[in-house]
């Protein structure tokens, strides 16, 4: 029978729960399948959501709630991450196979549920296995709640932009010969603009347009869904005015170029001010050492209301490939909007400071080319993939699964980022480092340049942190934390350690579960640069972890 309530009990029920009728329940079906796609004059069938790349978008407000129910109807074991959502006690839905959960194995389901809490702007969900995140990523864009106006002038339009990288190859049979001959992974072909790479050499490739009126502002929800590459995103004499990034309002400023890392997201506004024409849209890649990169830039356009047909696009330059300048003076500009409605939360004090040297060292390796094979490490740990999910085995106290001693401090201190002249080799482990409910962590994540010195997009799972300072070189704990910024810091899920340099962030332990903090280079997560943390339970259900559902994979 269906239940009414009276005109003064809805308002009263309003003014007290206005979460009542502000949030909602939205519903997805994901299903994983096969889909044979062409790009780059080249065909070959592709992993997908539901044959489409990029995978469909999730559009939520701020306070909803997310069902998504994943199908496998593939022959690989798949999970999803949403990337940069705080999963509040959620843990369960975080999608790091092997970490959260065991992977939806072929002929299973899933349902991923989680609710969007205080976040609003643009984030991504990508799989977490393997390297199948390739292929399978789309966007989630976060409305804020139903009459609460963005701390920026409306927009005409939104668009959405996705970058990302397209092998000719299987991107699983690259990362599987790289594991087993230990040499580097074969780099992409291509980069893309919404799935098109444009026309790059022998190939005459379709190329995005992005549609627009003149004397219009445009909010461009952009999103970085490559594998390995950072990229620069710029529009040819148009300049961009940043508003947030990874979900969080930012201090506004404005550039004629962007710069983000994998799993970055940046929301800029466009102002449509040039004469009708066609315009560049370049995206270009950052590389500032000796690892090799995709060096192609992908191209699209941005073409006004009645242009021309066949009109001559207005052209632009991209950064050099190492403009590191531009990627540190882009990053330096990037504050928290810390306004009111909107503060910056930064925590003052520290019950853990934690030092993470993050770099690659060569480990034995009988059946490989040279005998040996490229390892990721923090602190020296190289991660080893457990073969039980890391949450189930905290939450069923399964033993033997996991330590919780992964070291806060190097355990041979040297010049990290100096001539190295020590070992090269790793330990090998899957080693947790825990922490009680509610402390406040500080991590200064130290570069190291034992084979090469690297720029490493590390992403942290299950928090926002705060992005308090960076620096050349190794840091310095008597001086550098005098350049701490804790009144306005940008608030991020993924922040790039420059190369040769360090990174300081801060961040409240107020999630119970298991954590991944990582390096969003798909190669180095695959050869170990990743470790996890462990939250234990407050006080009461609110502070608690909750069992686990029902459907939840099994290994």
């Amino acid at each position: 029978m269906a239940c009414s309530w009276p005109p003064t009990t809805m308002l009263l029920l309003i003014f007290l729960f206005p979460a009542l009728v502000e949030s909602a329940v939205r519903h997805y079906n994901f299903t994983v399948v096969m889909k044979n796609t062409t790009k780059l004059c080249s065909s070959k069938s592709i992993v997908t959501i539901n044959g489409k790349f990029p995978g469909p978008t999730l559009f939520a407000r701020e306070d909803d709630n997310v069902n998504v129910k994943v199908v496998n109807n593939v022959r690989y074991n798949v999970t999803i991450h949403w990337h940069g959502v705080r999963q509040l006690r959620t843990g369960w839905s975080d999608g790091p196979a092997y970490i959260t959960q065991c992977p939806i194995q072929p002929g299973q389901s899933y349902v991923y549920n989680f609710t969007l809490t205080g976040q609003r702007g643009t984030l991504l969900w990508h799989a977490h296995i393997s390297w199948l995140r390739a292929t399978i990523h789309g966007a989630i864009v976060i409305w804020p709640k139903k009459g609460v106006p963005y701390p920026f002038p409306k927009p005409h339009k939104e668009k959405l932009i996705i970058l990302s990288e397209w092998w000719k190859a299987d991107t699983e049979a690259v990362i599987n010969q790289a594991m087993q001959t230990g040499l580097p992974p074969n780099i992409s072909d291509s980069h893309t603009i919404n799935g098109h790479p444009g026309p790059v050499p022998g190939c005459i490739s379709q190329g995005y347009t992005l549609h627009v009126e003149p004397g219009k502002t445009y909010l461009i929800r952009l999103v970085n869904a490559a594998v390995n590459d950072e990229l620069f995103f710029k529009i040819a004499t148009h300049n961009l005015t940043i508003v947030e990034v990874d979900a969080s309002y930012t201090k506004h400023f404005t550039t004629d170029s962007i710069f983000l890392g994998p799993g970055q997201t940046t929301n800029a506004l466009l102002t449509t001010d040039q004469t009708t024409g066609k315009y560049l849209i370049a995206v270009s890649p950052f590389m500032d050492t000796v690892v090799a990169v995709d060096n192609l830039t992908a191209i699209a356009f941005l073409r006004y209301k009645d242009t021309v047909a066949f009109s001559p696009p207005v052209l632009t330059t991209t950064p050099a490939i190492n403009a590191t300048a531009a990627t540190l003076k882009f990053m330096d500009n990037l504050r928290s909007l810390n306004s009111k409605k909107y503060p910056a939360n930064v925590p003052l004090t520290v019950d853990h400071s934690l030092y993470f040297t993050i770099g690659v060292g060569i480990n034995p390796c009988p059946t490989c080319v040279n005998g040996s094979r490229s390892a990721g490490d923090i602190n020296n740990v190289s991660f080893v993939m457990p073969s039980t999910a890391l949450l189930q085995a905290h939450y069923h106290n399964i033993s033997g699964i996991f330590t919780d001693d992964f070291p806060g401090n190097p355990p041979i201190p040297f010049n990290y980022t100096g001539n190295f002249t020590g070992g090269i080799a790793t330990s090998n482990g899957t080693r947790l480092y825990r922490l009680a409910f509610n402390t406040t962590v500080q991590v200064v994540l130290q570069g190291t340049g034992i084979i090469a010195p690297e720029s490493h997009p590390v992403h942290l799972h299950g928090f926002n942190f705060f992005a308090i300072a960076k620096g050349v070189g190794n840091f310095d704990p008597k001086n550098d934390p005098k350049k701490f910024n804790l009144v306005d810091p940008v608030e991020r899920n993924t922040f790039s350690v420059p190369t040769g340099g360090w990174t300081a962030i801060r961040f409240r332990a107020d999630n119970p579960g298991v954590w991944f903090l990582h390096c969003h280079l798909e190669v180095h997560t695959s050869w170990g640069l990743k470790m996890a943390f462990v939250v234990d339970n407050g006080k009461g259900p609110n502070e608690s972890l909750p069992p686990p559902p029902s459907d939840l994979p099994k290994c």
